[in-house]
């Protein structure tokens, strides 16, 4: 249970990041997908990261100390923001650098929207991701939104086409930021990353 979490710092400049001088994962995903309600949901702080109807609203890379122990990041939305073309390819560099130079960067989080058929631009990043290296598991967002069919229904198929670009699909979990749904599962899975980042820096 998290007790704690303070912001930190936010930049646009990867080599502005605090000190990795511990564990530390991420939270990205598509524009308007409930990155914000996801993570004041984990951390039981409502205002904690800012929510917004406004796709895009998240522009820099936002750092929150969990617990004294880690960092919470809250990356950049990708996609269908309205911003100008070089302000676009500032974002993305800026995403590149840091998922692939962060070096106690120990799992990335990549919130996909359940409503939703596969979107290219998700399947694009996570093979992304898995072509550079990058730790990633995926979070379905907003489960609550339609019946619990809808959802398993919109999840295998996201499924499906993961497995025809990995050989091994990424790990899942399953949330929803107004009913807590998936809550302890995802605290569970960060803490494990956690404890492993901790236990080869002790070696």
């Amino acid at each position: 249970m998290i007790q704690k979490a303070e912001f930190v710092v936010s930049n646009n400049n990867p080599s502005n990041c605090p000190k990795p001088d511990r564990a530390e994962v991420a939270f990205i995903g598509r524009s308007n997908v409930g990155k914000s309600s996801l993570i004041n949901m984990l951390t039981g702080k409502k205002e904690l990261a800012k929510t917004s109807q406004k796709p895009g609203k998240t522009q820099l890379i936002n750092h929150f100390k969990i617990d004294d122990r880690w960092y919470l990041v809250d990356l950049p939305g990708y996609g269908f923001a309205k911003v100008n073309v070089k302000v676009k390819e500032g974002w993305e560099n800026m995403i590149t650098t840091y998922l692939t130079k962060r070096e106690n960067l120990c799992g990335v989080f990549v919130l996909i929207d359940s409503r939703l058929e596969p979107q290219k631009i998700d399947l694009d990043f996570l093979l992304w991701c898995g072509t550079n290296g990058v730790p990633a598991a995926i979070v379905f967002t907003k489960a609550d939104k339609q019946s619990k069919s809808k959802t398993h229904q919109n999840i295998q198929k996201f499924l499906k086409k993961m497995n025809e670009i990995f050989e091994e699909i990424p790990d899942y979990l399953i949330t929803s930021s107004e009913t807590g749904q998936g809550k302890d599962d995802l605290e569970e899975f960060i803490l494990d990353l956690v404890k492993e980042y901790e236990s080869r820096e002790v070696i």
